[in-house]
């Protein structure tokens, strides 16, 4: 199978295999009857039903790149985790599919890292669609700078006391569990740790449902730690060793970005194909206006190069090897084709583009967090320097 689910020509490598094909149908049928025919009201009120992970969850589709022991499925199969992705984003809603996946960002340190007590208690239910994980690290002020970030824990007995702040966190309101960056040593990468703290420990508040210029239906909060009291059992990793697993998990972040950046482009460049057919303008429809049959024909292409180098970096992945640079470009790559095909796409539709009713007005305000997250675009350039050796 090659990527479009088709049959690969003489000597194409295929990414995708049946049992892809195969996941690919049963998340498309969960879009198509569980999601799109709710999502413009789940965006307006911001928010979608908890049930909606339990129904992923029965699927086995959270599981999808978790261990098996725990309930997941497919750990080390990149492409089945790209095939997943790519069908949650025809819901339309980046916002929804953040949310939904919030998993995929706070859960993976504590397979890695944490006692395999914490383990089992954390990771089954989070997998089956009855708890629900985040990961806290930016902080206000702090933004992508991980490694001077200030929220401090400190050992007390068989506690760590946390006191500090976190902003901007995916599922923060509706989370049972989360993965938070703390300080435990000195300055820098060297003194930043990882602790599993649940809701309802003492000292620990979410703050407002953060109001948002797009992912309307993600929950995104604020959290606040007043002289929080963690058990010291609940530390992921060795103490002060959390900058490497918030490493380990910001390449696969980023290739998740790509594939929702790519995917934004795509349902533009679609939408758009159907709507110059049916638009007349001048006595003739849109599409045979050249400038925009060119005007198209140019998105085309930024769409299909985005994405075939996020599947050409996905392969190195799979094949387990060091992809720092190439990652931070294809995440950088997809994103500033999602900006300009999307900013295109509202061009084409006018009027219409700029209505809430129109899937490219979502498009394209959901768009705008992708070069943001995951590690802005600047700091992208900066990694990609580094393996420069600039």
């Amino acid at each position: 199978m090659s990527a479009t689910g088709h049959t690969s020509p003489a000597g194409f490598p295929a990414y995708f295999n049946e049992t892809h094909a195969m996941v690919r149908e049963t998340t498309r049928r969960f879009v198509a009857q569980e999601i799109l025919p709710h999502i413009a009201e789940w965006e307006e009120a911001g928010s979608f039903p908890r049930e909606l992970y339990q129904q992923a969850g029965a699927l086995g589709l959270l599981g999808i790149g978790h261990p098996e022991h725990l309930g997941g499925a497919a750990e080390h199969d990149v492409f089945m985790k790209v095939a997943v992705s790519e069908e949650l984003m025809r819901s339309t809603s980046g916002g929804l599919v953040a949310s939904l996946g919030s998993l995929d960002i706070g859960l993976p340190p504590v397979w890695r890292g944490a006692s395999p007590e914490l383990q089992q208690r954390i990771v089954p239910p989070v997998l089956a669609g009855d708890k629900i994980m985040a990961l806290a690290i930016t902080e206000p002020g702090g933004g992508s700078d991980v490694a001077n970030l200030r929220t401090r824990a400190v050992r007390d007995g068989d506690h760590y006391v946390v006191n500090g702040s976190k902003t901007y966190i995916t599922s923060g309101v509706r989370a049972d569990h989360y993965t938070v960056a703390v300080r435990t040593g000195g300055e820098g990468y060297a003194g930043v740790s990882l602790l599993l703290i649940d809701k309802g420990t003492p000292g620990f508040s979410v703050g407002r449902n953060l109001k948002k210029m797009g992912w309307w239906a993600s929950d995104t909060a604020e959290l606040f730690f007043e002289d929080c009291r963690v058990p010291a059992g609940h530390l992921i990793g060795p103490e002060n060793a959390g900058f490497m697993l918030i490493m380990m998990n910001f390449q696969a972040e980023r290739l998740a970005l790509a594939v929702m950046a790519y995917m934004t482009a795509q349902m533009a460049l679609e939408a758009c194909l159907d709507h110059v057919k049916d638009r007349v303008t001048f006595g003739k429809p849109l599409a045979k206006h050249q400038v925009i049959r060119h005007k198209l024909a140019e998105m085309a292409t930024q769409v299909d190069v985005a994405r075939e180098y996020a599947y050409r970096v996905a392969a190195r992945m799979q094949a387990g090897q060091v992809v720092v640079k190439e990652v931070s470009m294809a995440k950088n790559f997809a994103t500033e084709v999602a900006d300009k095909v999307t900013y295109e796409a509202v061009q084409i539709f006018g009027g219409m583009g700029y209505m809430r009713e129109s899937v490219v007005e979502r498009l394209y305000r959901d768009n705008r967090i992708l070069s943001i997250g995951g590690g802005t675009h600047e700091i992208m350039n900066e990694i990609i320097a580094k393996q420069l050796n600039l």
